[in-house]
Order: C-alpha cells, then sequence, then structure tokens
C-alpha cells in the first residue's frame, strides 16, 4: 500500500515494536505501561514521541531487516543523531553537513555508519525533506551534441537546480547541492562546503596511464530520500550511510551505460580486442576498474569492502540472526554482487525476502523528486465520460471506470551500508542492480 501520511498511527504495530524494545532491552522493565501511554497519546493525537532508547534501537533494527542490504553484520555499530528538534531549513542543511563530516573523518582515515533522523510525519501536519537521492552526487549536463558531461542519471536533477539559481562549474564531477524542503521555509537550494565532501581520485596499482581518465568518486554514500518506519511512525529526513562496497562504484556508477560508462574507456586503453565478446574485453577491463576502485580507497585511507569479503560476512550474520531464532530476509538480486557473483558464497543459497519492521521505504513521490528535481503536481480529477450508445451487436470493452495506470508500492529496506538503486538490468534474477550510493 502506498504511504498515507495524514493516517494515525498503528497502535497494533507501535505494540509489537515497544514488546521487542523491552523484550531485547531487559533493564527498560515491563512494557505494559509504555504501551498504555503510546496508546493514550495516539488516541489523542494520531502519533506518539519516540524514546531516545526506542529510536535509537529502532532504526538499528531498521537496517538489520533491511532485505536488500548485504552489511547487516554492523547494524549494532549505527552511530544514530537524534534530530528531531531541528526544523528550519539552514539548520536542517547544517546537520546534513554535520552528518558527512561524522560519518567520514578523514583525519582519522574512518568511515562509520551514522543516520541523522529528522522530524516525525503527524496527521494533519506537513514534514521536512530532502529532496536528493543521496547527499553526495555528481551533475550531468547535456552537451550541443547529444552527450552527457558527468553523470546521466542525474541529467533532469541538474537541469532543475539550474533553473533555480544554482551553477556548477561545467566538469565531469560537480557535486549537486542539495535541496531541503521544509513548511515554514518552502524549498532551499544548499552548495556543499568542499570540506564536506571526502572524495578519492582514482588510480591504478599497475596501469599509469590510469590517472589520466580523471576519475574520482565519494567516499561516504549516504541515502537521503527514504522514510525510516518505526512503531507505526514513519521519519521522512532521516539519511544514512555506510560504506562503500567497492562494486557500487567499479561494477556499477562508473560502469553502467546509462551511468559514467567507462568500461569502453579503459578497455581500449587496455588495449584489449572490442570486435567480439570472445575476448571478454568488457570483463577484464571491468575487473580492472574494480581494482583501482580498491587500491586507491585503500590508499586514501577511505573505509572500502570487496565483493568476496562482504559475501562471507552476510553468511556469518545469516548464520548468526539464525542461531538467535531470528529470521533473515534477503533479496538474491541485492544481495549478489554484479562480478564474480558465481564466485561468493552468497551465490549459492537461496533466501527468502518479506517486510520485517522497523525498516526503511522509498515512496514514489521521493522517488520522483530525486529524479526530477520537481515536485509532483496534483492532477484535477478527471471528468467522467460521456456515456455514448451502444452499437448494435456489440458489447462494452470493460467497465466505464477501469483504469489504465498501475499501483505505485514504496520498495522495502535499502541499506544504510550501501546505497540506493536503478531499476534491475535483467528481467530474472539481475545481479545485484544498484546504481550504489
Amino acid at each position: 500500500m502506498p504511504w498515507r501520511p495524514d493516517a494515525p498511527v498503528n497502535t497494533a504495530e507501535a505494540a509489537e515494536f515497544l514488546r521487542q524494545v523491552h523484550a531485547d532491552n531487559p533493564g527498560l522493565g515491563p512494557v505494559a505501561h509504555r504501551i498504555a501511554e503510546v496508546e493514550a497519546e495516539v488516541a489523542a493525537t494520531g502519533t506518539y514521541t519516540h524514546t531516545s532508547t526506542e529510536l535509537t534501537y529502532g532504526a538499528k533494527l531498521a537496517w538489520r531487516n533491511s532485505s536488500r542490504c548485504i552489511g547487516r553484520l554492523y547494524w549494532h555499530s549505527l552511530v544514530v543523531r537524534d534530530c528531531r528538534h531541528v526544523t528550519a531549513a539552514d539548520e536542517i542543511f547544517t546537520e546534513l553537513v554535520e552528518h558527512l563530516r561524522v560519518a567520514g573523518d578523514r583525519n582519522r582515515r574512518a568511515i562509520r555508519p551514522v543516520i541523522s533522523i529528522f522530524g516525525p510525519a503527524a496527521p494533519g501536519r506537513p514534514f521536512a525533506r530532502v529532496w536528493n537521492e543521496q547527499l553526495v552526487r555528481y551533475a550531468g549536463y547535456v552537451r550541443a551534441d547529444g552527450t552527457v558531461l558527468g553523470d546521466p542519471r542525474y541529467v533532469d536533477f541538474t537541469t532543475a537546480v539550474v533553473e533555480r539559481g544554482w551553477r556548477g562549474k561545467g566538469e565531469a564531477f560537480d557535486v549537486l547541492p542539495v535541496v531541503v524542503q521544509t513548511p515554514a521555509d518552502g524549498v532551499r537550494v544548499f552548495e556543499l562546503p568542499d570540506a564536506a565532501v571526502w572524495e578519492v581520485p582514482l588510480v591504478h596499482p599497475e596501469l599509469p596511464w590510469f590517472a589520466d581518465l580523471g576519475l574520482r568518486w565519494h567516499a561516504v554514500p549516504a541515502i537521503s530520500n527514504m522514510r525510516l518506519t518505526i512503531g507505526g511512525v514513519d521519519y521522512p529526513l532521516a539519511p544514512f550511510n555506510g560504506w562503500y562496497l567497492g562494486t557500487e562504484i567499479g561494477a556499477r556508477n562508473l560502469a553502467d551505460p546509462d551511468r559514467f560508462n567507462m568500461v569502453p574507456i579503459v578497455a581500449k586503453a587496455m588495449g584489449l580486442d572490442t570486435s567480439t565478446e570472445r575476448s571478454l574485453w568488457r570483463d577484464r577491463a571491468l575487473v580492472e576498474l574494480n581494482r583501482a576502485v580498491l587500491w586507491s580507497f585503500d590508499r586514501a585511507g577511505a573505509r572500502i569492502s570487496d565483493h568476496h569479503t562482504e559475501s562471507r560476512h552476510f553468511i556469518s550474520h545469516c548464520t548468526r540472526e539464525e542461531r538467535a531464532g531470528r529470521p533473515v530476509p534477503a533479496d538474491w538480486t541485492w544481495i549478489v554482487p554484479p562480478i564474480s557473483g558465481g564466485a561468493t558464497p552468497v551465490f549459492h543459497r537461496y533466501y527468502e525476502e518479506f517486510d520485517l519492521r522497523p525498516n526503511f521505504y522509498l515512496d514514489a513521490e521521493a522517488a520522483t523528486l530525486a529524479s526530477t528535481g520537481r515536485p509532483v503536481l496534483a492532477r484535477p480529477a478527471p471528468r467522467p465520460s460521456p456515456r455514448l450508445p451502444q452499437q448494435h451487436g456489440r458489447g462494452s470493452h470493460g467497465p466505464a471506470n477501469a483504469h489504465p495506470g498501475a499501483h505505485n508500492h514504496p520498495q522495502p529496506a535499502i541499506c544504510p551500508n550501501h546505497g540506493a538503486v536503478p531499476t534491475p538490468r535483467l528481467p530474472l534474477r539481475p545481479a545485484y542492480p544498484r546504481t550504489s550510493v
């Protein structure tokens, strides 16, 4: 079902969450009194306020329940920043910059998983949100010849923020501004300071010419347009990050034909025979592109995982959770990496996918804002068509109220450890369909 921001909190979902929190944290004492408090608050206001403990534990559970995340072994380590008191657009932006600073500390050469949770949605009350898919992403500019400089995924978003007054440098790796919308301030566009964006220049351990490609990527993948749901309360602005899986950058962001499309360029520079698929030039170029990503991040001290190690860690997570009597939802198409999938242990088993809460969801409106950089305009209700007389001997062709539109369902469970993703490229069991953070 699509999200309904004006709907009151489901008290059954709230009670189930509270029982889980108290069961996992015995020091909180009996849960009955807290459930009664929450039920009374919901009856009076349509919602309730989480305690600090509930908020923190709920955010960690949302990560643990994310069926599309391979990095859930580390769910206990999530740093939760309570920003519910911050409401003004400029103050929200200040906290977003602080989030990036806390998550990626260049001086300490450390990246850690962080979530910043701003005010919840409540019935009859507008809420704050960030339009960007991630806090750090690169602009895309259409050249006169129709080609794109930068990231083609964000051409429409770039055009929209330029119309709002933003001016980039016109380079391939221009960091997009952050668009913050609040009830009081409307839509505001903020430029990220250079110090907030940790970027890694990409070079190769054995191919000197690779540096001349001028590639780089940001070190902190902070998803910013997903709704966090905890015990029936929804937080539309709750940016979160982990650290990169190397294939997210090397096998998707830089490699996909509808993104930076670097595989043919690397293959040509390597002198590979691209006239036939039998040479496996794509595979060979893809491996070297991913080697460059891992080697560069290691050299810069920016935490990053390789797909072989992270696959083994995910199996360890499954074993640990099953031993604790907890089910592990997982989407095979997201867990299996986009290169060398069959060489990883996550490939050789099946998983059950189901929606556990707390969790993260991508709503249709949020996805449209991130894609286009433009608000979704409400359409007027269609006027009823005049009833036409039936022709002799022919019946009607379906009900008068048939509607051709598809339902928009929220997508469950993306991961603080790895980021947002495009539509699967294959109709059946695509390998790790993520554009990654």
